[in-house]
């Protein structure tokens, strides 16, 4: 799933190549991905890009009053091509919208596996989008601070720390792939409540939320829209990485899994060489 670094890499990708052209056609292909009705995509055809931002893990493409605003979800993707096809597009296959620009240059937004959760809207106020207008703060900005994030764990309770970063209500952008890299950095177990850490644990988790996200960033400054997902995968020290080495202690990388994903992390840098109980199997035991 695309989370906040990889999104942001695209908003800075697409900033210089869009804004100030003009939006030639807007091709829907996967008829459940548009959310909104009205104005319609048709509305976009002709207008200015002014702008390319960013809402958590959505992208908002500006252009003189309307935008185009959409999540990616889990299997979604945004693939440039510097000459977008101007024949009709095939109604199979993974292709969700293309977005041509008056150069022919432009965009597919593509989605895999048979759930469609990909969304895109039409909108004259980003804001009027549900899932945007609940979101937290962005993690990165001035004004998530150290006293904010506390407060933020404080309303949390004992939710626990995994579900508690992924929680786009709680914080913005932040997935399942970040927050486990987020709490091997920090030292914390993902089970952990979020109002039994001591300061310096907050502090410890707070920082890592700011140094990861923004090195993620960082690692993708310049990268092609293509090789973002490579430099993701690359980048992860224990996301994905079951079985494999810890970098930092050496230990073997465990897993717990739940009906419809998993997490990763390091028995001796997180949970004091315990290992956790995994959720999936002990459902079956019961």
């Amino acid at each position: 799933m695309p989370e906040m670094p990889e999104v942001e890499s695209l908003v800075r990708f697409l900033r210089p190549v869009c804004v100030g052209r003009t939006i030639a056609r807007v091709d829907l292909v996967a008829f459940s991905a548009l959310k909104t009705y009205d104005p319609p995509l048709t509305a976009l055809s002709g207008l200015e890009i002014d702008g390319v931002e960013r809402h958590g893990k959505f992208i908002d493409i500006g252009a003189q009053g309307l935008h185009l605003v959409f999540h990616l979800a889990r299997a979604g993707w945004l693939r440039w091509k510097d000459e977008v096809s101007d024949k009709p597009p095939p109604r199979k296959g993974p292709l969700a919208l293309r977005f041509r620009l008056d150069d022919g240059s432009g965009f597919e937004l593509t989605e895999a596996g048979t759930q469609r959760k990909l969304a895109v809207h039409v909108t004259a106020d980003p804001s009027s989008i549900p899932h945007v207008a609940t979101l937290g703060p962005d993690p990165l900005s001035d004004a998530f601070d150290a006293e904010v994030f506390a407060d933020l764990l404080q309303r949390a309770g004992r939710s626990q720390l995994k579900g508690v970063l992924r929680d786009q209500k709680i914080i913005a952008g932040i997935g399942n792939a970040y927050s486990d890299e987020i709490l091997h950095v920090a030292r914390l177990s993902p089970f952990k409540g979020a109002n039994t850490l001591t300061d310096e644990e907050r502090d410890r988790l707070f920082t890592a939320i700011k140094e990861e996200l923004a090195g993620a960033i960082e690692r993708a400054e310049g990268l092609a829209a293509k090789d973002l997902k490579g430099e993701k995968k690359a980048g992860l020290r224990v996301h994905g990485r079951k079985g494999e080495t810890c970098p930092v202690c050496g230990d073997t990388i465990a897993e717990v899994s739940f009906h419809d994903s998993s997490l990763q992390y390091c028995p001796t840098c997180q949970t004091g060489g315990k290992k956790l109980a995994d959720r999936r199997l002990s459902k079956l035991l019961k």
